[in-house]
């Protein structure tokens, strides 16, 4: 079963694929996605990145959480389900 992880603090910079790559080390990535403004289609700075399992997910929780990735230190977690919409 795939696992979604939510990756913030992301530089303006970074993109799906290289978000993707940065994550690709730990296993494989089935999903990498950096939200965007809609009106300026700049970078909100956050993204998600999905494995195809939790042991994947989990090592690159364990490895990248308060690592650079493109010149910033970024926050990684197991996303949780949003609620109530």
């Amino acid at each position: 079963m795939s696992t979604k992880l939510f990756v913030g603090g992301l530089a303006w910079a970074t993109d799906n694929a290289s978000l993707g790559d940065a994550f690709s080390q730990y296993g494989n990535v089935t999903d990498a996605i950096v939200l965007k403004d809609r009106e300026t289609g700049r970078s909100r700075g956050f993204g998600f990145v999905t494995f195809s399992s939790a042991e994947e997910a989990n090592a690159a929780v364990d490895g990248l959480n308060d690592q650079e990735i493109d010149g910033r230190r970024v926050r990684v977690q197991i996303a949780t389900e949003r609620r109530g919409f």
